[in-house]
């Protein structure tokens, strides 16, 4: 990916959600750098103020404030109808997410629908918003960021596991989609970071070792480079590219042996 720095006149535009804290907000910083202009989505007016005019003044580039909460309906379809009729948008970082980490039968039900909201369905609609375009022009570039709670879940992360899941699954769905066309999507699955995430989800993080916590600037930094380099799937923590692979061909390979219409002889109901 270029680094010239010209307004983005070449590059077009960049929609980062959840830009106003965290891997959102570095995401900003970094595709700024890199000479994006900018849509910056998330809940927050001021800090999406005070960002937006810090990279104007630090880049030189255009920076948009969007201001939606990404949970609420209403909002979501408004974000999505403004990206989708946006032909300047290159690049969509769909980062936005909420996390509640409890049991599950001690969530009430209308958190449990704010994690799929915000986690899922929001990532579902704007992929959908800006791919008629992309895949029109031929290229473009979208990223969605997952967890590693994506394909583990934790005795309090049943509900936020389930819709990094489906982030995922139909990310790497998209992406065999369009394998034959200029456009690019990158799953990237974070494992624990240094975000204001694990205390408003009411876990704090204060409770996690340090040395299992990655920055938000080398976790953005690798994901762009595994973007760099042509990777699909990035797991920034992760030492052996080669974990991933193995746990992909198992998936594909217990797929494959389910398609026979008998049942495993395990069970003893004979041909």
């Amino acid at each position: 990916m270029s680094t010239q720095n010209n307004g983005g006149a070449a590059l077009g535009v960049a929609v980062v959600t959840g830009a106003s804290a965290g891997i959102g907000k570095e995401y900003a910083d970094r595709l700024a750098k890199r000479g994006y202009d900018l849509i910056l989505v998330a809940r927050r007016k001021d800090r999406l103020e005070a960002l937006s005019k810090e990279l104007r003044n630090k880049y030189g580039v255009k920076a948009e404030v969007l201001v939606a909460d990404l949970g609420n309906d209403t909002d979501l379809k408004r974000v999505g109808d403004t990206i989708a009729v946006n032909e300047r948008i290159t690049l969509l970082v769909n980062n936005a997410g909420s996390s509640a980490l409890k049991p599950s039968i001690n969530l009430p039900v209308d958190v449990v629908d704010n994690l799929m909201d915000v986690n899922a369905k929001s990532v579902t609609h704007l992929s959908l918003a800006v791919l008629p375009t992309f895949i029109k022009r031929n290229s473009g570039t979208l990223i969605n960021i997952g967890s590693v709670l994506s394909f583990y879940a934790t005795p309090i992360s049943t509900s936020y596991s389930a819709a990094k899941a489906h982030v995922m699954l139909f990310t790497i769905g998209l992406r065999d989609e369009l394998a034959n066309t200029g456009v690019r999507v990158q799953l990237v699955l974070p494992a624990s970071t240094g975000t204001d995430l694990w205390d408003l989800s009411g876990f704090g993080l204060k409770n996690l070792d340090p040395a299992t916590v990655m920055t938000t600037e080398h976790c953005v930094d690798a994901a762009l480079a595994g973007l760099d380099a042509g990777e699909t799937v990035t797991l920034p923590s992760v030492e052996d590219a080669s974990r991933w692979e193995v746990f992909d061909k198992a998936r594909l390979a217990m797929f494959a042996d389910s398609q026979t219409g008998k049942p495993a002889s395990r069970y003893g109901l004979g041909g």
